[in-house]
């Protein structure tokens, strides 16, 4: 994988979890949220913000999300982005 394609910004069809940073800073290591996956459906611009509306393999979990709170899950790992 080229460093391009680590680096670039969430898009349609990307596998994504919720972002180390996000949880840590919400203090959630524990429970659902460190666990989900789920696939960006659509990118939903919100102002000068771009929220992600996420099919999530959980329920409960909340659809749409701010795109600097995911990082890309890759069949290596988890990206977290810069």
């Amino acid at each position: 994988m080229s460093w391009s394609e680590r680096t670039r910004a969430i898009a349609e069809g990307d596998r994504v979890c919720y972002s180390r940073t996000f949880l840590q800073s919400t203090g959630q290591q524990t429970g659902d949220l460190p666990f989900a996956r789920g696939i960006v459906q659509r990118l939903i611009p919100l102002g000068e913000t771009m929220l992600a509306e996420i099919a999530w393999e959980q329920p409960d979990i909340p659809s749409r999300v701010h795109v600097a709170n995911l990082s890309r899950v890759t069949d290596k790992g988890i990206l977290e982005l810069p």
